[in-house]
């Protein structure tokens, strides 16, 4: 995989939040944007996103929560995602945030937040700007 692979991005819904139409948009302004997108539907627990994110090898992992539930799943997919080896898996959220919480989650990993708004150019420049393709691990097999 060299300079030249496409980014691979999964957008998942953490939680009870069964609001989908601002996933199921940056889902479609990454792929127009020439990414790889992987999209998780709604009611996603992190270990489910976590899972789906190393087994589709994805660079970027784009979270999208209007609940309220981010203080607890964001965390927890920083959590997991370090206990499985794959740190090198960027994680960036979208919804409704209280402004005192962004900084604490950018203070956990979270490379950026994008609030109700945010115009989809903006967003997608920022990942085409900021997240590169993961190097690869190879494999020995015997």
């Amino acid at each position: 995989m060299g300079k030249d692979r496409k980014l691979r991005i999964l957008v998942a819904k953490p939680g009870l939040d069964g609001h989908d139409r601002g996933a199921r948009v940056i889902a479609r302004a990454f792929r127009d944007s020439g990414f790889e997108v992987i999209y998780t539907g709604c009611h996603q627990t992190p270990e489910q996103i976590v899972n789906t994110a190393i087994q589709e090898d994805v660079d970027l992992i784009g979270l999208s929560i209007l609940s309220g539930a981010h203080t607890y799943s964001f965390p927890r997919i920083m959590e997991l995602l370090k206990e499985s080896n794959a740190e090198d898996i960027r994680v960036i959220g979208g919804g409704i945030f209280p402004l005192e919480d962004i900084p604490k989650l950018k203070g956990i990993g979270i490379r950026e937040i994008f609030e109700p708004g945010a115009k989809l150019k903006d967003i997608t420049d920022w990942v085409e700007q900021n997240i590169s393709p993961r190097k690869a691990v190879a494999f020995e097999g015997k």
